[in-house]
C-alpha cells in the first residue's frame, strides 16, 4: 500500500461556544465550516449559535455583572492582566489558528498575535484611571459636597465583522468589561474562529463565568435579537453597515438601549467611556 493510499486527513475540531464560564455546543445543532482561504480542507467546524443561545448568554452576563462590577478596579485590572498572560502563553495554538485557520501570513499572524495582548494589557491598566480622568468634583452653590463619579451601565453586546481581527476584538471587550460591565460578543463568520482561543484564555484567566460570553454566528440572524432584547443595555453594533446600524438604532429606541458605532482609535480611554453611565452625589457638610 502507497503512502498515499494511507495517509489520512485530519479530523477537524469543533469549537464551541463560550457562555457562562462554560463551552456548550450550539442548542440548534448547528454548525458551519471554518477553512484557510484556498485551502481544500476544514480547519474546524463552528457552532452556528441561536437566538436561544443568545438568551442564555444574557442570562449569564446578567448574573454576572453585579458581582464583577462590585470587585474593585485594581481586581479587575489584574484579571484583565491575567488574561493576556493566558494568551502569551497559548502562543503556539494562536499563531497556528491565526496560520492555519485564519489564513494569516507569519508576519501578520504574530502583529495579530501580539496586538492582542497589548490591548488587554493596556486596559488591565485603565481599570483604577478612567474614574479619575472622568470623576469630578463639582462646585456648588450650598452646604453640599457634589461630586461626580463614573459607573458600569450594565450588559453589553458587541456585534463583529466577519473578517476576523484579534487585536480589535480583545480591545473591545477589554473596554467593556474594564468599567465593570458584562459583555456578549458575535463574533461572526471567519471571526467564529477566534471564539475557543479567546475562551480557553478567559476561563483560565480567574475570569468569573458570565462576565464574558462568546458567540459564533450569523450576523444578519442575531442582530435583531442583539437590539430588541429588553436585558442588554448597550449595543455596539461594530461592522461597517451604515444601513444595518439605523435599523439596528431604530430597534433599540423601544428600550433605550445605548448604540455605539465603530468610531474612534481602539486603545484609548474613551472606549471604557462609550459604557459608562454617570452618577452625581449631593453630600450634606457642615450641617
Amino acid at each position: 500500500m502507497s503512502r498515499t493510499e494511507t495517509a489520512r486527513l485530519p479530523v477537524p475540531k469543533t469549537h464551541k461556544l463560550y457562555i457562562g464560564g462554560e463551552f456548550p455546543r450550539s442548542e440548534s445543532g448547528r454548525s458551519y465550516v471554518l477553512a484557510k482561504p484556498g485551502a481544500k480542507h476544514a480547519y474546524a467546524q463552528l457552532c452556528l449559535a441561536s437566538r436561544k443561545d443568545l438568551r442564555a448568554a444574557v442570562d449569564a452576563a446578567k448574573a454576572a455583572q453585579p458581582g464583577w462590577a462590585a470587585r474593585s478596579a485594581y481586581n479587575r485590572g489584574q484579571i484583565l492582566y491575567r488574561m493576556a498572560e493566558m494568551i502569551e502563553g497559548r502562543g503556539d495554538s494562536w499563531r497556528a489558528l491565526l496560520r492555519d485557520g485564519l489564513g494569516l501570513t507569519a508576519t501578520q499572524a504574530t502583529r495579530a498575535f501580539e496586538g492582542t495582548i497589548d490591548a488587554l494589557v493596556y486596559f488591565a491598566g485603565a481599570t483604577d484611571k478612567y474614574p479619575q480622568v472622568i470623576g469630578a468634583v463639582n462646585p456648588v452653590a450650598g452646604p453640599h459636597h457634589n461630586f461626580t463619579t463614573p459607573d458600569a451601565l450594565g450588559v453589553v453586546g458587541l456585534i463583529f465583522p466577519d473578517e476576523p481581527d484579534p487585536a480589535a476584538i480583545a480591545a473591545r471587550i477589554a473596554a467593556v468589561i474594564a468599567a465593570g460591565n458584562s459583555a456578549i460578543a458575535l463574533l461572526p463568520g471567519r471571526a467564529g474562529g477566534l471564539v475557543a482561543e479567546l475562551g480557553e484564555a478567559f476561563a483560565t484567566a480567574d475570569l468569573p463565568g458570565g462576565v464574558i460570553n462568546l458567540l459564533s454566528g450569523d450576523a444578519a440572524e442575531l442582530t435583531p435579537q442583539f437590539a430588541s432584547h429588553m436585558e442588554i443595555q448597550g449595543l455596539a453594533y461594530l461592522r461597517d453597515e451604515p444601513a444595518r446600524r439605523a435599523e439596528l438604532e431604530r430597534a433599540a429606541v423601544d428600550n433605550l438601549k445605548r448604540c455605539v458605532a465603530s468610531h474612534g482609535p481602539l486603545l484609548a480611554l474613551e472606549r471604557v467611556l462609550d459604557f459608562v453611565e454617570y452618577k452625581t452625589v449631593w453630600h450634606p457638610i457642615g450641617v
